[in-house]
């Protein structure tokens, strides 16, 4: 950047300033932290100073005076170049450090400024809020009066039901005496009636095992008396099967003496030949030996039946 200035003279420090810059030197590169720009711009701006004070040389002057005037010179440019770098890094590093200031100030600044904000709608909310509770207030007030009011009427109201409540107790207590003074002879009535139940009761017990007693035998002669009449009716039943049994053979007899009338009549009509008579023989034989039969003499039925 010194060559392209087109510049022979040595370079001061003054002229490298205004030739090279870190804005320059940044733009150059296309990038790059200021404060490392600066710091290795401080670092060539005093070697090229040095060099230059380096090849500066005195006119007329004795080799060696011109040698310890250059040494004199340079020592003092150097002290000056020391004092001003070191001045320069300060300067720098306060305006760095101002500049960090100034920006964290400004931060702060807007957030303050936010918070400020928040604090101004947070007072607003509270004012409000404050509002909405001191019409609370008022309405609760205006209740507690309302509520006041009505506690005293209540109030008087739980005297007046107090009054009614202690003389109904003691109407109560009236009324409680008489019902136990009526239960109490109410229960001595009831005991002697249980006692005269118990008697009646015991007396009636006596009487029903008597009376019990009496239906036993009764039934006992019963019984004996069913015995009897079924075994009666047993014999009779028997007899009525004999008799039914004596009835069928009288029948069966009737019925062939018919046969034999039949047949007798039958020949008287036909005429007396010696073939019907022979035929009516056998027939007479044999209900005479059906008379004569070994059944026994014959019931009294078989002969009302005759």
């Amino acid at each position: 950047m010194l060559a392209e200035a087109g510049d022979a003279a040595p370079a001061s420090d003054a002229r490298f300033r205004r030739i090279v810059s870190v804005r320059k030197l940044r733009a150059r590169l296309g990038a790059g932290d200021p404060a490392t720009l600066s710091r290795h711009l401080n670092a060539i701006e005093a070697e090229v100073v040095q060099a230059g004070l380096t090849g500066f040389t005195v006119p007329d002057v004795p080799p060696d005076i011109s040698r310890q005037m250059r040494a004199l010179w340079e020592a003092a440019v150097a002290t000056q170049l020391d004092g001003i770098v070191q001045l320069r890094r300060e300067t720098e590093d306060r305006m760095d450090v101002s500049t960090e200031a100034q920006r964290n100030a400004g931060l702060k600044v807007e957030l303050l400024r936010v918070e400020l904000t928040d604090v101004r709608s947070q007072l607003s909310a509270r004012d409000a809020e404050l509002a909405v509770a001191r019409a609370g207030v008022e309405a609760t007030e205006k209740r507690c009066a309302t509520a006041g009011d009505a506690v005293a009427t209540l109030r008087v109201q739980l005297e007046h039901v107090e009054a009614a409540a202690a003389e109904s107790g003691r109407q109560h207590t009236r009324e409680l005496a008489t019902e136990r003074a009526r239960y109490d002879g109410l229960s001595r009535q009831l005991l002697r009636e249980t006692a005269h139940q118990r008697e009646t009761f015991h007396t009636e017990r006596q009487r029903l095992e008597a009376e019990i007693a009496r239906s036993a035998e009764r039934v006992s002669a019963l019984e004996a008396l069913r015995e009897r009449l079924l075994t009666e009716l047993a014999e009779q039943r028997q007899a009525q099967q004999q008799a039914a049994a004596e009835a069928a053979a009288l029948v069966t007899v009737v019925e062939q003496q018919r046969q034999t009338l039949a047949l007798v009549g039958s020949a008287a009509a036909t005429g007396s030949s010696p073939a019907a008579r022979r035929r009516a023989r056998p027939a007479a034989k044999t209900a005479h030996a059906t008379r004569a039969s070994p059944s026994g003499p014959r019931p009294a039925s078989a002969r009302n039946a005759r």
